[in-house]
Parts: C-alpha cells; structure tokens; sequence
C-alpha cells in the first residue's frame, strides 16, 4: 500500500493553538517525520476531509481540546531528506478553544506545553517555524 509523504507527497493539516498570552501550545514528536522535534499539532488530510476539519480534529485527538473557529494561517510545503519525507500542509490559527491540554496520544507525542513563538524550544519541526514567521505578521496586523 502506498503511504503518504514516502511514496508519494502527502497532504497534512496543522493547528497554531494561541492563548491570549501569545503562547501556543507545542508537542514534542516521537515518530517521522521529524521525529524528537517540537510542533504545532496537527496530521494528515483525511480523503474527502476539509483541511480545516482536518486540523480541528487532529488537535482534539492529540491534545483533549475543544476547537472552535479556525482560520487559516500558511501553507507549508517540507521536504525532510532526514526522513525521505514530502509533506504539503495547510495550517491554521485558532484562539478559540476551550478545556485544558493533556497527552492524549503517549504512542505519538511525549511532551506537550505552551511556549512563547519568540522564544521555541529546541528542535523546532519546521512546520512549526515556517507557522510562527506567518503568525508574527498576522500579529501585527
């Protein structure tokens, strides 16, 4: 069977979760790509799936959340040689959510808190610094 992002390029979702502190909620990954790596939550595009949708659900999946609107931020197209891995992601923002986060996938991620996009921790997924130059000047607007 065919994978997405290895045999063929795959279509991800992700989700910039923004308290009104300016923080955003990060997940450190354990698989590929980018494995070790801090990131926004997100996945992949489901068939037939809006990518909004796509988004939405991922982050409840992954983090316990309740999520609201969401609009959309970038998009992102990545390349991991580390991985032989090819991504293109549609990535949205939201500060509408309500509950707070917990670990609900341990098989997946293995560490999830808020972070300033100032100030990352280290690695940073790439999907998540291209996210972060967008979201300063959606900031400043």
């Amino acid at each position: 069977m065919a994978r997405p992002g290895i045999d063929f390029p795959g279509v991800g979702a992700g989700l910039v979760i923004l308290r009104d502190d300016g923080r955003v909620l990060l997940c450190r990954r354990m698989k590929a790509p980018e494995a070790g790596f801090w990131n926004i939550v997100g996945g992949k595009v489901d068939p037939m799936e809006p990518s909004s949708d796509a988004a939405r659900r991922e982050a409840e999946e992954e983090t316990g959340l309740k999520i609201g609107d969401v609009e959309f931020l970038c998009m992102a197209e990545e390349i991991i040689e580390a991985d032989r891995q090819h991504w293109v992601s549609l990535i949205y923002v939201t500060r509408d959510f309500s509950g707070e986060p917990t670990l609900t996938e341990p098989d997946k991620l293995s560490e999830i808190g808020w972070f300033d996009p100032k100030d990352p921790p280290q690695p940073l997924s790439a999907f998540s610094a291209r996210a972060f130059s967008h979201l300063e000047t959606v900031q400043q607007q």
